[in-house]
């Protein structure tokens, strides 16, 4: 992953929908996520997997699976020394169907991490 995408203490001054981010990113470590849709609210997920340059998993959820939200990071070197970046967002678990509905959509917040990475990219090379 590229430094700003693991830099939690700089997080926010290039990522448009993250408020704070408090604790390291790194393999095992739990860390906690304010996003400016619901800035007062903490998001703690924990980082199952880390590969440098290629992905990042976040997790966070119930105990005993009833309900889980997984959010993974994917980079893919391209042609002519481009990245391509994917980030997705799957919800499980037994208490998913009441969940899920309560849960805002959470597309336009995808969109402006999206942006503002590409942005920071591109400013950075």
């Amino acid at each position: 992953m590229p430094s700003y995408l693991t830099n939690s203490s700089r997080y926010s001054e290039w990522n448009k929908s993250v408020t704070k981010l408090e604790g390291d990113i790194a393999l095992g470590n739990q860390i906690k996520v304010y996003g400016t849709i619901n800035p007062e609210k903490a998001f703690p997920v924990k980082v199952v997997e880390f590969e440098p340059e290629k992905q990042m998993v976040w997790r966070s959820g119930m105990p005993f699976g009833l309900f889980q939200g997984v959010r993974t990071f994917t980079l893919a070197s391209q042609n002519e020394g481009q990245t391509e970046f994917q980030m997705q967002e799957c919800f499980s678990g037994l208490m998913a169907p009441l969940i899920i509905p309560s849960i805002p959509d959470l597309t336009p917040s995808f969109e402006k991490f999206a942006e503002s990475l590409k942005t920071k990219a591109e400013s950075t090379t």
